[in-house]
């Protein structure tokens, strides 16, 4: 029969994840009237409820089942909420139950899904009689066998969502490729959506993590190397803090190639996680402890590696004061002296092989240039040699017996094989000295002669040749300033005074002057005087006090030291220098005697010419007579040093040398080949000889 319901404002509900978000769900109020209804399900709370009392809420059963008991239908008692049991709450809902007549009690619980399912099955079970009496499973039972299939649900789903490796991937794009899983299907059935969500989501932030973990690793890692490169100077930080240490490598040059400094922080919060070709350290990650650590280990690392170096030095020269170690010995024969040396116990098994190869090395080379002096002062044993045969046995025996008396000879004792090819290269270099049997190989002096002459004479003969052109085009004239405290630019100001468009009228013809003012003080005085865009064919030196003029000498000394250095810059070695006296109008009569004779002194030592200030009074420190008759100067010596009336002289063949010269120097000698061809290749009127002539100038 039909029994009518009330349910007032009440709303279906159709699954687990609708608690308490009944706003996500469709809405659907349960419908009122009759309906045909074939059992009930009487449920009781049997947990610690607030404000209300369980006696109140079994009357209220009582009341309701005594009502439903007259419709004639089953009715079975689902006492809810088991997993948070008052045990009496409980053993009450029994007693009632026991009192009536074919009431069954199932103990559930909707949280952990504990025989709720069973709840309406033996409700089924009652309505039809065929299917025999239901079976109640106690709740503790049916909570072990729930939480199983969730435990093993559980376990399936997590490796499910363990195939997902990229921490980006969302949520909505995962579940609608497993949706179809039955792994994934089960696990939502037993724990809802809302769990495998949260699964899902503390993966990816596992994920998220371990990623984080490892660019923090690879940073740390790679910090070591960072500095090293900013910070390898033991001396400059070994008493510095870490925060101070900071404060250093950032204004080093190197910084950005090795950090990165980001706009917000923390570093593993910012996009720059996902820059996996970035390898720059973030520089907020050097606030850590992690961080300082490695810093602590950098400076413990070079006082290490400082002792080691000094113990090894150390060691060497122990090495060097124990005077029976020859030439090829070997390290075990050596090991025990050595053993109880402070060095040597300080530094690694390999460091003291490293050191004693470093010390065989020394000693061998020398006992091999000394043998080689012996065999120079043993020449008479190599006179009577047959030059196209090779020794006999009995020759060598005369020669072997001889030179063994000597201890140069006994000093390769141990490195006889060595000993006998450095006795046949001497006899094979006696009879036929070419570069080829030289016992100096590549430095041999006949070699080094050719690549010298190669090399310098190509450069002189295209340098001076650009000289001689730039210093025809004589209607041009490069003028260097040099001056102390603005002088050099207070002349250069005037020059252009006098000029028209830096064309300066003298003796009735017209120079285009490019002027170079130059303090004296400059740091960059030597690199400006000279360049391929500017060279100079004079140098204006202006002073107009003691001081100055000191300083103008000294310059002066050091421009021409500076060119005597460096063979390339012979021609400024010879530039003109010209010596300038500023007028001083505030105490002409006092100073400007004293001026003029040191000004007179320091010009004929320097030979050079001295411009004195003209008679007479002048309202302006620099006079026109001055500049004309400082130009007029810088124009007689260009033309005396470079000979701009005669062209490039022509360069002769050997045959028509004027001068031959023999020269004879040893291999090994301690005079370079520079310094004994350097009267030559000085010289302005020194070329190079035609092609393949690579010994002739």
């Amino acid at each position: 029969a039909a029994s009518k319901l009330q349910s007032a404002e009440k709303l279906m509900y159709i699954c687990t994840d609708q608690l308490g978000l009944e706003q996500d769900f469709e809405q659907k109020q349960m419908p009122e009237g009759k309906l045909s209804i074939d059992g009930f399900v009487l449920c009781i709370d049997v947990s610690q409820g607030c404000n209300r009392k369980f006696d109140d809420q079994l009357k209220f059963v009582n009341n309701l089942y005594i009502q439903l008991s007259k419709s004639k239908k089953p009715i079975i008692i689902a006492a809810t909420k088991c997993d948070e049991c008052v045990d009496h709450y409980l053993r009450e809902v029994q007693a009632f139950a026991s009192n009536k007549k074919n009431l069954v009690v199932v103990e559930t619980s909707a949280r952990f899904n504990v025989n709720v399912e069973t709840c309406f099955t033996a409700l089924v079970q009652m309505m039809d009689k065929t299917r025999g009496k239901p079976k109640i499973i106690p709740y503790l039972d049916a909570y072990k066998t729930q939480r199983q299939l969730v435990v093993t649900a559980t376990d399936k789903f997590e490796k499910l969502v363990q195939t997902v490796r990229d921490y980006h991937a969302t949520w909505k794009t995962v579940s609608n490729k497993l949706k179809n899983h039955p792994d994934y299907e089960e696990y939502i059935n037993l724990e809802g959506t809302k769990k495998a969500k949260n699964t899902f989501s503390k993966h990816i932030e596992q994920l998220k993590q371990e990623h984080i973990r490892k660019r923090k690793e690879e940073y740390i890692n790679a910090l070591p190397r960072a500095l090293n490169t900013l910070l390898s100077n033991l001396d400059e930080i070994e008493h510095l803090s870490w925060s101070e240490a900071l404060k250093l490598m950032e204004k080093r040059p190197d910084f950005q190639s090795c950090f990165v400094v980001l706009e917000k922080t923390p570093w593993d919060e910012t996009d720059h996680i996902d820059k996996v070709n970035d390898r720059r350290i973030p520089f907020d990650l050097l606030t850590t402890l992690e961080a300082e650590k490695v810093y602590q280990n950098h400076v413990q690392h070079l006082i290490s590696e400082k002792r080691r170096v000094e113990m090894k030095e150390k060691f060497k020269k122990t090495l060097e004061k124990i005077q029976f170690i020859s030439p090829g010995q070997p390290w075990e024969e050596v090991i025990c002296f050595v053993v109880e040396d402070e060095a040597f116990k300080y530094i690694t098994d390999a460091d003291s092989k490293e050191v004693y190869g470093r010390h065989q090395r020394e000693i061998v080379e020398k006992a091999k240039e000394e043998f080689q002096e012996m065999l120079f002062e043993h020449s008479e044993l190599f006179y009577d040699l047959d030059l196209n045969a090779t020794p006999s046995s009995d020759k060598m025996s005369e020669i072997h017996a001889v030179l063994s008396e000597e201890p140069r000879y006994k000093a390769l004792q141990k490195l006889a094989p060595d000993r006998e090819s450095l006795l046949l290269k001497h006899i094979g270099f006696v009879y036929h000295p070419t570069k080829e049997t030289c016992l100096s190989g590549q430095n041999c002096t006949d070699i080094k002669v050719e690549q010298l002459l190669a090399n310098s004479l190509l450069q002189l003969d295209h340098g001076r040749s650009n000289l001689y052109h730039d210093s025809a085009n004589i209607d041009k004239v490069n003028l260097f300033i040099l001056g102390k405290d603005g002088l050099a630019q207070e002349l250069a100001n005037e020059i252009r005074t006098q000029s028209t468009d830096d064309e300066y009228a003298l003796d009735g013809k017209i120079y285009e002057l490019d002027l170079r003012p130059v303090d004296a003080k400059s740091p960059y005085l030597l690199t400006q005087l000279w360049t391929s865009a500017f060279k100079p064919h004079g140098c204006f030196c202006v002073f107009n006090s003691i001081e100055s003029l000191n300083f103008i000498g000294e310059c002066i000394a050091k421009i021409r030291a500076e060119a005597a250095q460096i063979r390339r810059d012979k021609y400024m070695a010879n530039l003109p220098f010209t010596l300038i006296l500023a007028n001083q109008r505030d105490s002409v009569s006092k100073n400007l005697p004293i001026l003029r004779h040191q000004g007179q002194q320091l010009a004929n030592k320097l030979q050079c010419p001295f411009v004195d200030v003209p008679a007479g009074t002048y309202p302006r420190k620099f006079n026109e007579t001055q500049i004309k008759q400082a130009l007029r100067g810088v124009l007689e010596a260009v033309k005396h040093n470079f000979d701009v009336v005669s062209p490039v002289p022509a360069i002769k063949d050997l045959s028509e040398a004027d001068l031959r010269i023999v020269m004879c120097a040893m291999c090994g000698d301690p005079f370079s080949v520079d310094l004994i061809l350097s009267p030559f290749l000085d010289s302005h009127s020194c070329s190079a000889a035609q092609a393949g002539q690579n010994n002739s100038v």
